[in-house]
């Protein structure tokens, strides 16, 4: 069996290839020398290229731009837009006219002008007038600026909170020591607050007070009661011993010769404020701490190392109407004269401490004249 080469020219490819080369190259003469394709031919894509003839054709005619085109006036139009420009008083179209500069100056109105927009200008008058008293123009926002030239008025100028009380000199000074039947009238009447432990002014005495148990009670086999009454029964001043807390020790390192102190009776029926003593000698050192038959005894509290004070006090009063502890919580609620009495706020402590307007009210709670040496 034979086999056919592809250079053979009855081979299908070969006849394929002159066909596509004979169908290409007419064109290509044809667009070389000029000549449209005829009729029939395939054309290649896009805009065909222009013959000479065409192009000298086409070069004669005026070339039309983009867009719209020129509008071509008359010679009535052209005369008519000319005599518009010329007369100022003829509208001359859409958008902002043109200034036309004339030979004469206008006068400047009074009226101010509006410069665009926003706030308008301020017209500077320039006059020789004298200045004008008047204060001036607010100018601007926020608060107008005072006149220093204004006279100042004579109404005193109130300040904030409750104004001052005056006192007038046909009014007489009332005596904050005179007797108040009711001890409410005097917490109120005092204006400043008393500061804590602090001493009368007229007297530099401070005001303490110390508790006591009136009742029998065996401790290690010993009574511990002692009353008012024995106080007032003692023959020589009583040392005020056992008290074995470190705040009420440090109380007592405060007390001095002369100071007064309100005798409590505690834990028995009716505590409370019996009577008055004074304190005659200063803190020293408790030696009933050292001693192990003692109630109190403390084995760390030795001679060498002393932990406890004693002070000694001597009896001066007895009320009749003892301050009961129910009276003294009842005036010593939130707002009340005995609001913060120390012993009310630390009742555990058997020794604190009494600011001189308490030291007065419990004084009239118990119906006692107030002195001012007392």
């Amino acid at each position: 069996m034979s086999t056919m080469s592809d250079n053979d020219t009855g081979s299908p490819s070969k006849q394929i290839q002159e066909e596509m080369s004979g169908a290409i190259h007419p064109v290509e003469e044809i667009t070389k020398s000029g000549t449209s394709p005829q009729t029939g031919e395939k054309r290649k894509r896009g805009r065909p290229r222009k013959t000479p003839d065409e192009v000298t054709k086409s070069s004669d005619e005026p070339k039309r731009g983009r867009g719209r085109p020129r509008k071509v006036l008359s010679e009535t139009e052209i005369a008519a837009a000319a005599a518009a420009a010329a007369s100022p008083g003829v509208k001359r179209g859409r958008g902002r006219p043109r200034k036309e500069s004339g030979t004469t100056t206008a006068q400047p109105s009074t009226t101010p002008k509006k410069d665009g927009r926003g706030r308008p200008r301020k017209e500077q008058v320039a006059t020789t007038d004298s200045p004008s008293t008047e204060p001036k123009k607010k100018d601007g926002r926020g608060r107008p600026r005072k006149n220093p030239a204004a006279t100042p008025s004579t109404t005193p100028k109130r300040g904030r909170g409750r104004p001052r009380k005056s006192i007038t000199t046909d009014e007489p000074v009332a005596n904050t020591e005179s007797k108040i039947e009711d001890p409410d009238e005097e917490d109120r009447a005092t204006s400043q607050p008393v500061r804590e432990s602090s001493p009368l002014e007229d007297t530099g005495r401070s005001y303490w007070l110390m508790k006591a148990e009136p009742e029998s009670r065996l401790e290690k086999g010993v009574d511990v009661k002692f009353s008012i009454d024995d106080l007032a029964a003692a023959k020589e001043p009583e040392p005020w011993d056992g008290v074995r807390n470190p705040v009420a020790r440090n109380i007592m390192k405060e007390m001095k010769q002369g100071d007064y102190a309100f005798f409590y009776h505690s834990n028995c029926k009716v505590p409370g404020v019996v009577g008055i003593m004074e304190i005659v000698r200063e803190h020293s050192i408790d030696e009933s701490a050292f001693d192990s038959k003692h109630p109190y005894y403390d084995p760390k509290s030795t001679p060498t190392a002393p932990k406890w004070v004693v002070v000694h006090v001597e009896f001066r009063k007895k009320f009749n109407n003892p301050v009961t502890l129910t009276d003294l919580k009842l005036h010593g609620q939130p707002g009340k004269a005995l609001e913060n009495l120390q012993t009310l706020k630390q009742s555990r402590l058997s020794v604190s401490s009494v600011t001189p307007a308490q030291w007065r009210y419990i004084l009239r709670m118990a119906g006692e004249e107030v002195r001012a040496n007392s």
